[in-house]
């Protein structure tokens, strides 16, 4: 019994020191309003330490000395690392702004002027300069469907058709 309890608690230890790096897109159509909104869950000290990397400068995203600065770093490197293609034509995302809930920075854009979807082409490298074991979750919602992808570093691609 007590060697069943040692294994247990030295699984759970080593599962504990295992960090898990996972970010969650979500893509929601919005008809009445005729756009795309875009919702970019993150770890937020992984954020930090990606933006960090990324332009040579310490981020602090929770209380930022130059929020402007902050915003224009995270909208850069998202931009850079999440191209959408929406039925064969690349599409702009607009920066909304982030803000922090717990221990995430939730990262939102818009995609305007998109009345209707056949096809979604997704080329993302999102956090891949950061961890390379870095998982991407993809959930689109369109017309009433609910699909979703996960991109495991390298895979960068994923094509959703409606």
């Amino acid at each position: 019994m007590v060697a069943i309890l040692y294994k247990w608690m030295l699984l759970t230890y080593f599962v504990s020191m295992h960090p898990f790096y996972v970010s969650v897109i979500d893509l929601h159509h919005n008809p009445k309003e005729k756009i795309v909104e875009v919702s970019i869950r993150i770890f937020t000290d992984d954020l930090e330490q990606v933006l960090k990397k990324h332009f040579n400068k310490n981020v602090d995203l929770t209380h930022p000395t130059n929020k402007v600065e902050v915003n224009n770093m995270v909208q850069e490197y998202i931009k850079q690392k999440i191209n959408i293609t929406i039925d064969k034509q690349p599409v702009h995302l607009k920066y909304i702004g982030y803000e922090i809930q717990q221990e995430s920075a939730w990262c939102y854009f818009e995609i305007d002027h998109i009345t209707a979807i056949q096809k979604i082409d997704i080329i993302s490298t999102l956090l891949y300069d950061y961890q390379p074991n870095q998982v991407n979750i993809y959930h689109i919602t369109y017309n009433g469907f609910d699909k979703s992808f996960k991109l495991d570093n390298p895979q960068n691609a994923v094509s959703f058709t409606f």
